[in-house]
C-alpha cells in the first residue's frame, strides 16, 4: 500500500474501494485530463488524492474525524517542514529574529499535531498516518533547505493554505461544539503564524484579490479565489468606493478552500 492511499483510507475510509492506481489506470485506457474535481482537472492532481476528492464530493459533507485527519495531515506536513528546515543548512542563513519566529512556530505545529492526535483518539478513531513528504515539490523547489528565500516562500504558501484550509471545513464540523472550538482556535494561530511569515518576507500581512505577491506561479492556486467580494449573497464590493476600493474588500474577507483544492495544492508535497 503505497502512501497516499495510507492517508485517504484514515481520511475518509470508502475511499480504498475506489482508488485506482496510476498503472492500472493506463492499462485499461483510461483518460482523467478532462474530468474536473471541484473546479480542478484530475491530471493535476495525483491520481489517490484526486479519488479522495472525488469520493468526498459525492458523499457530501465528509464526517467530523475525516475532517480532523485532514487538518492532522496538513499539521503533519507544517510540523514537519519546520523542524527539518531547523536542522538543515538553511537554518544558518536566518537571522536571529527569523529563527526565533520559526522555532515558535515550528513548536506550534508540534502541539497541534498533538492535540489532533489525541483528540481523534479520544472519539474512538485512529489518527492517519504521516505521509512521507517532498518539501521540494517534485523538484518545483529544489533548493527549499538552503536557500532562504525559498525555504520562508514555501513557509508562506503552506500557512496562507492552511488558514483557508481550516476555514473550508468550520461547517463540516459546525454540530459539534467541542470541535469547532477547537478547530478555531487552531486556525487562528495559524492566521497569525501566515501573518508574521508574510511580515519576515517584507509582505503585508493580509492578502489582496488574488494576488500571491512574489511568489513563484507554482504557489497561485492558494491565492486564487480570494479575489471573491461576495459574502453571504450580498456583494460587499461598493462597500469599498470610499475605503480604498475592491482591493480593501477584498483584504477585509478571507476566502475558505474546498477539501479537494487543499488536497491538490498539498499533493505534490506528498512523496
Amino acid at each position: 500500500m503505497n502512501e497516499h492511499q495510507t492517508v485517504l483510507e484514515s481520511i475518509e475510509p470508502d475511499v480504498a474501494e475506489k482508488l485506482v492506481t496510476r498503472r492500472a489506470a493506463l492499462t485499461r485506457g483510461l483518460s482523467f485530463g478532462s474530468i474536473a474535481v471541484t473546479g480542478l482537472a484530475f491530471a493535476t492532481v495525483p491520481l489517490a488524492l484526486a479519488a479522495f476528492a472525488r469520493s468526498a464530493g459525492a458523499q457530501g459533507a465528509p464526517s467530523i474525524i475525516a475532517v480532523l485527519n485532514f487538518a492532522l495531515t496538513l499539521e503533519y506536513l507544517e510540523d514537519e517542514f519546520y523542524r527539518t528546515g531547523l536542522a538543515r543548512p538553511v537554518a544558518a542563513s536566518l537571522t536571529s529574529g527569523e529563527r526565533a519566529a520559526i522555532e515558535q512556530i515550528s513548536m506550534h505545529e508540534t502541539a497541534h499535531v498533538a492535540f489532533l492526535q489525541a483528540a481523534i483518539r479520544g472519539s474512538a478513531a485512529t489518527p492517519v498516518a504521516k505521509p512521507t513528504f517532498d518539501f521540494t515539490a517534485r523538484g518545483t523547489f529544489p533548493d527549499v533547505f538552503t536557500n532562504k528565500a525559498t525555504f520562508m516562500a514555501v513557509a508562506q504558501t503552506f500557512e496562507d493554505t492552511g488558514v483557508r484550509a481550516y476555514k473550508g471545513q468550520a461547517g463540516a464540523v459546525a454540530s459539534n461544539p467541542g470541535v469547532l472550538t477547537a478547530a478555531l482556535q487552531i486556525h487562528s494561530v495559524e492566521a497569525r503564524h501566515a501573518a508574521q511569515i508574510r511580515r519576515l518576507r517584507g509582505q503585508k500581512g493580509w492578502i489582496t484579490n488574488g494576488d500571491r505577491g512574489d511568489l513563484p506561479a507554482a504557489t497561485q492556486a492558494t491565492y486564487t479565489g480570494e479575489e471573491n467580494t461576495t459574502h453571504n449573497g450580498v456583494n460587499a464590493a461598493s462597500l469599498g468606493t470610499n475605503f480604498g476600493g475592491t482591493a480593501a474588500v477584498t483584504e477585509a474577507f478571507d476566502e475558505p478552500l474546498t477539501m479537494a483544492q487543499v488536497l491538490a495544492i498539498a499533493g505534490p508535497f506528498i512523496a
